[in-house]
């Protein structure tokens, strides 16, 4: 579930930043690399949890589905809470510039 998850949300979030000049002015860029990299990472525990365990490993219970679920839930947040973030530090609109500056 975490390896389909991040990778929905890579996809998803591809799809924004190639169809978007917006998108790639407010770092969706960041998002991108993020979620490649998590799907990257459990792709490759996928396989060697594969190898080790052979054909057992697409016989899973409910609640480690929901186990794998909630992290991969997780993974994308944190990933969003990284974004917004990088956003506020980066200020690519000049907005919070713009308000402390008007104080």
């Amino acid at each position: 579930m975490t390896l389909l998850i991040t990778i929905f949300a890579a996809v998803i979030s591809t799809v924004v930043w190639y169809a978007s000049e917006k998108a790639r002015k407010m770092k969706v860029g960041v998002l991108c690399y993020m979620y490649w990299g998590a799907g990257l990472m459990w792709l490759v525990d996928a396989i060697f949890e594969y190898s080790k365990l052979g054909a057992e490993y697409f016989v899973s219970a409910t609640d480690e589905m929901m186990n794998d679920a909630y992290l991969g839930l997780s993974a994308v947040i944190l990933g969003l809470v990284i974004w917004v973030v990088i956003l506020l530090v980066k200020d690519p609109k000049n907005i919070i510039k713009r308000e402390l500056c008007q104080k």
